[in-house]
């Protein structure tokens, strides 16, 4: 059975750090674009960071030099290191994995990519 499972998520204060992990069974994550997403209550889904099979990543603004995604391929993990929490960081953190190539311009787009993870949650208090 393929699947994806977050961890690492918790309760955290303001300028705390956090790191999530991803890891997936059946499937090798160093093979394909690995993102990770969140939702915050009442609010959409929006993209976090991602990391292409090439080592390319990206990152919202909102995060930008504040979060850190990277892999572990020994581990067949993804990372995504928070660093600086702000209460405005509280959400559920999905990681999701692209099977096929994906267009940088279209990095952000959830409904593009096809293996989800249950989410694992981050509060950060104020």
């Amino acid at each position: 059975q393929r699947q994806l499972v977050e961890s690492g998520g918790g309760l955290v204060q303001a300028g705390d750090s956090l790191r999530l992990s991803c890891s997936a069974s059946g499937r090798t994550l160093s093979a394909y674009t690995v993102a990770w997403f969140r939702q915050a209550p009442g609010k959409e889904r929006e993209f976090v960071a991602a990391v292409k099979r090439s080592g390319e990543t990206y990152y919202a603004d909102s995060v930008k030099d504040r979060f850190t995604i990277s892999r572990d391929n020994s581990k067949n993990t993804v990372f995504l290191q928070m660093h600086s929490l702000k209460p405005e960081d509280t959400a559920v953190y999905y990681c999701a994995v692209k099977s096929l190539l994906i267009a940088s311009a279209q990095i952000m787009a959830g409904r593009l990519y096809d293996y989800w993870g249950q989410g694992t949650q981050v509060t950060v208090s104020s």
